[in-house]
């Protein structure tokens, strides 16, 4: 079915083209719906992603800011530099015209500048809704473990098999249980001495797990025997060790801030198309019908 909105027609071919733009994402997330279900689901979604746009399109050609030819001009130009291939810019815009092109960038911003005028009177959020988010997301702002790190490395690769990198890191080992100092031995063996091996802190979750379960297994002050990751032969020492913790609201206040407006203006868009919908004029046609 074919569908008129305010007057203007919209194909079934251009629902079709929706649907499938959708379908890869949509049948990875719903993959446990039926077959019938998702296709259902998917046509719904496309079809009012379709009128939205047609709806949110006429509103900009009646009452966004008009755009200059110079700005277009500007927009399209940026747009070129983007594509290695010209003929894919076309493709993406469903044309092989310029100037239809032009139009649809044209339209784009005006679409752009109405949906800022509908945002620009937000509120800011109040602090009761900035601590309410806080409180409600919580797992959002928990830094995992850490640690302080400095580790001796003795890569294997085509430059070092495996037993010249063990031998090095075996003699380093003896000479750290001989009660030289971690940070003598760090520059004397390591293949990486920049601020003497040490790594500075790091969380649970950033470095290859063979390493953190050897660094998260260490207290404040020990250090490891030798281990393997896949890079090399390792031994490391742990200076200091944090526990999971929440970081305070100061310091996440900006973060909050900007999800908060972001949601503010995403809901207002949401009313100001759901207007849009209470007064369009919107018919079923068949196809061959007008």
């Amino acid at each position: 079915m074919a569908l008129i909105v305010n007057g203007e027609r919209i194909e079934d071919s251009a629902i079709k083209q929706e649907v499938e733009r959708l379908r890869p994402d949509y049948e990875q997330v719903f993959k446990d719906q039926s077959k019938e279900e998702r296709e259902a689901q998917l046509l719904d979604w496309s079809r009012e992603n379709v009128l939205e746009r047609v709806l949110i399109d006429q509103e900009a050609r009646k009452n966004a800011p008009e755009i200059s030819e110079q700005e277009v001009e500007s927009a399209f130009a940026e747009l070129k530099g983007r594509y290695e291939d010209i003929q894919q810019l076309y493709r993406d815009f469903h044309t092989t015209d310029e100037r239809e092109v032009k139009e649809q960038i044209k339209l784009l911003m005006r679409v752009e500048r109405r949906l800022e005028e509908v945002c620009k009177n937000l509120p800011e959020p109040s602090e009761a809704e900035i601590r309410q988010y806080y409180e409600e997301n919580q797992e959002q702002f928990t830094y995992g473990e850490q640690a302080r790190v400095a580790h001796i490395v003795r890569y294997v690769n085509w430059q070092s098999g495996e037993e010249v990198a063990y031998e090095a890191i075996k003699q380093a080992k003896e000479e750290l249980d001989r009660g030289v100092p971690f940070e003598v031995v760090v520059d004397k063996y390591t293949d990486c001495a920049d601020s003497g091996g040490d790594l500075g802190i790091v969380m649970r979750g950033q470095m290859v797990e063979e390493f953190e379960d050897v660094v998260f297994s260490l207290a404040a002050g020990q250090v490891s025997d030798i281990f393997r990751t896949r890079f090399g032969y390792h031994i490391a020492k742990v200076y200091d060790r944090k526990p999971p913790t929440v970081a305070k609201l100061e310091e996440v206040r900006a973060e909050i801030l900007e999800a908060l407006r972001e949601r503010m203006q995403e809901q207002a868009i949401n009313d100001f198309i759901d207007g849009l919908k209470s007064k369009a004029r919107i018919e079923e046609v068949s196809e061959a019908g007008g």
